[in-house]
């Protein structure tokens, strides 16, 4: 075993990675951007190597600064995580040449499985079924549309590098090809620096199945069963599960023995994922299901996790071993499956709906108060703790939460609990939709598909704010304007001139209004008459409910509302304060009506603004001031997190100011461009002649 290796990446991980390393004995060294000098993963490991500013480029993605962090610190191997280098031949080869273990594949397993087109031709050769689409690398935009065409719509195009989604486009629309395949390229080119695109076939209602493989030096190969991750937004999975509600044994056996072919075709070694797709429907006369080759991932998967706790395998300690040298110490008799894990991805995100579709945007903020459950069958994969600032520099997902159960519905409840007991305050995040979508009939059935989310996301998303989050908020801001007690004791005197109850001589108590807001939806007016331990609070238009405020303490505020006891989790913040509860969480600010008229509404600008709607930065300008738009006419691109958000014209007008351009760095809600829209047409003015005097 090594003695020093150090984590070539960050956040969850990282400190997952660690955590092994240190049950081995082995010294760790993590290594650190500008943006993380006090990130979880920096504080764990037994050495920590600043290797630059906060780019990704010039850090996490700098192959020279990471090799001379493991000379440094006199380092014997690399453990890559997963994402950024983690599937770079490049990196893995320069491991080799400066005398350290890859711990991963060979450089040669990983660039021949990192280009899908060639990826599908060798595991072809071997015998796995493949999912029909263009044949060749290196085809033109119209080559692709061809190839599009002839395959038949819907098509999905694909970066030939990389994975987890990013640059993948359905496309139903033959009109559209162009935009899609331009769209596709700019985002595979930003996330793997390779934009060479391969189009397939969208094989309609598909499960997304994958097999977990692990592979020595010395010719053995087995698989350790399978996981569903059908649970997907935009082609990037949140919900993960082992094994597969799908799948009977003899289908499980069959896609099992392809993936141990894929693995052996490229001389595979180590921990991989090869992945495969199952039609929709019910399966053959015979009971069995076709499944097609997708791609295999060369490293850790996020969601090894389900893994393990249905095998008692840890992946990493045996990714060690085998780069080690060791030989597995079972066979594939030995493997087996027990009880039920589900896996739910938190990121940091904040959901916006409009209409049927909703759009998940990155969201930045500090971490400013932290609950994470851990427990005998509950676990929780993290690199968050109070203070971590989340930016918009690297991937949204901040922490993994694991349920293990002796059955499927067991597991399911267990992972709802644990997300219930998730508190993530100051920064947004999907953890009120995951526990929701946890709860969707289908996926309590099993009856699951890679459209499922994106179908029914609108429903799965909070109409708006309980009428007892806005009450808690005015309350606490209600008890912060009361006077200390006396000095003196309970029985001294106190102007009740200085207490805001509400009293005055000869009449009613009044109301104290308290104007509050929650980002995305109206300002809200909360009335409060009495004090927050006693109060009667009446929020907009409803009628005044009995309300008390029994503590204010951060780790337990209780709500006594209508009857019944709410509890809250809070903390203050510039301006307001975040309340959590049962995996929700509101950012309720101050709001000043007179400040906000004075602005015009929707800003200094009115309603005609484009906003950014996250923060990020500006990749394409595609309009200019004066220019006359179409409704929905794409203007601008902004980028954050590695996923790309539309700016498109709101309707028929023309472009008044444009105050960014490509590379400008936003932030949310900052004004990107004015677009007025046409004064419409008299209807007998538009019938006159053009020039000259009226007919």
């Amino acid at each position: 075993m090594f003695d020093t290796v150090l984590v070539a990446n960050r956040g969850e991980i990282a400190v997952r990675v660690i955590r092994t390393l240190r049950a081995e004995g082995v010294r760790s060294v993590a290594v650190y951007s500008d943006a993380d000098a006090d990130a979880r993963h920096v504080r764990e490991a037994d050495t920590a190597v600043r290797i630059g500013p906060a780019a990704a480029a010039e850090s996490y993605l700098s192959v020279d600064r990471l090799l001379d962090a493991a000379r440094r610190t006199g380092a014997q191997a690399v453990h890559p995580g997963y994402g950024f280098l983690a599937e770079n031949a490049a990196f893995a080869a320069a491991c080799a040449d400066a005398g350290l273990v890859f711990i991963g594949p060979p450089a040669a397993a990983i660039d021949l499985m990192g280009d899908k087109i060639r990826a599908k031709e060798t595991v072809a050769a071997a015998g796995v079924p493949v999912v029909p689409g263009s044949s060749g690398s290196g085809l033109s935009d119209a080559e692709l549309a061809s190839a599009a065409r002839e395959i038949g719509m819907p098509v999905l195009l694909k970066p030939s590098a990389g994975g987890g989604g990013k640059g993948m486009r359905l496309v139903r629309d033959e009109a559209l090809l162009a935009d899609e395949i331009a769209a596709a390229r700019r985002e595979a080119r930003g996330s793997f620096g390779d934009d060479t695109l391969l189009v397939e076939r969208w094989i309609d209602r598909p499960r997304h199945i994958e097999i977990q493989v692990l592979a020595d030096a010395h010719g053995n190969v087995v698989h350790l069963g399978e996981r569903e991750c059908s649970l997907q937004r935009r082609h990037q999975k949140i919900i993960e599960e082992a094994p597969s509600p799908l799948l009977d044994e003899a289908t499980r056996a069959a896609m099992g023995e392809a993936a141990v072919n894929a693995a052996r075709s490229c001389g595979y070694r180590g921990a991989g994922t090869v992945e495969f797709i199952v039609p929709g429907g019910a399966p053959a006369a015979d009971g069995r299901r076709d499944y097609f080759f997708m791609e295999m991932n060369t490293r850790l998967q996020v969601e090894h996790p389900v893994t393990e706790l249905v095998t008692g395998l840890d992946l990493v300690e045996w990714q060690l071993r085998v780069a080690a040298g060791e030989p597995l110490a079972f066979g594939q008799d030995d493997v087996t499956l027990t009880g039920h894990a589900v896996e739910a991805r938190v990121c940091a995100e904040t959901a916006r709906v409009s209409g049927a579709r909703v759009d998940f945007l990155p969201s930045a903020g500090t971490v400013r108060l932290l609950r994470e459950p851990q427990g005998e069958r509950v676990r929780t994969d993290s690199g968050l703790s109070e203070g971590t600032e989340v930016g918009t520099s690297y991937d949204p997902m901040l922490s993994k939460v694991i349920a293990y159960g002796p059955d499927r519905a067991a597991a399911l409840r267990g992972l709802r609990a644990a997300l219930g007991g998730t508190t993530v305050l100051g920064v947004d995040t999907n953890v009120a939709f995951l526990r929701a979508l946890l709860a969707h009939p289908d996926v309590v059935t099993g009856d699951l598909d890679t459209g499922l989310v994106d179908r029914d996301a609108a429903g799965l998303v909070p109409a708006g704010v309980p009428a007892e989050v806005y009450a808690t908020a005015a309350l606490l801001r209600h008890a912060g304007l009361e006077p200390a007690a006396p000095r003196g004791g309970a029985g001294d005197w106190v102007n009740p001139f200085t207490v805001p109850s509400g009293f005055r001589l000869g009449g009613e108590a009044a109301w104290t209004v308290h104007h509050v807001r929650v980002p995305g939806h109206d300002p809200v007016a909360v009335r409060v008459r009495g004090l927050a331990h006693d109060a009667l609070v009446r929020v907009g238009d409803a009628e005044p409910v009995v309300a008390r405020l029994a503590d204010t303490a951060p780790a337990g505020t209780r709500l006594e509302w209508g009857g019944l006891t709410h509890r809250f989790t809070w903390v203050a913040d510039d301006g307001g304060a975040w309340l959590g509860r049962d995996g929700e969480a509101w950012h309720v600010q101050a709001h000043d009506p007179v400040e906000a008229a004075l602005r015009g509404g929707a800003g200094a600008h009115g309603a005609d603004a484009l906003t950014a709607p996250m923060p990020g930065t500006v990749t394409v300008v595609k309009a200019q001031v004066g220019e006359e738009v179409a409704a929905g006419q794409s203007l601008l691109v902004v980028e954050a997190m590695k996923m790309e958000h539309v700016i498109a014209a709101p309707y028929d007008g023309v472009v008044t100011e444009l105050d960014v351009s490509a590379g400008s760095t936003v932030a949310m809600d900052q004004v990107l461009a004015v677009v007025e829209p046409k004064e419409p047409q008299d209807s007998e003015e538009a019938q006159q002649p053009k020039g000259g005097d009226p007919a």
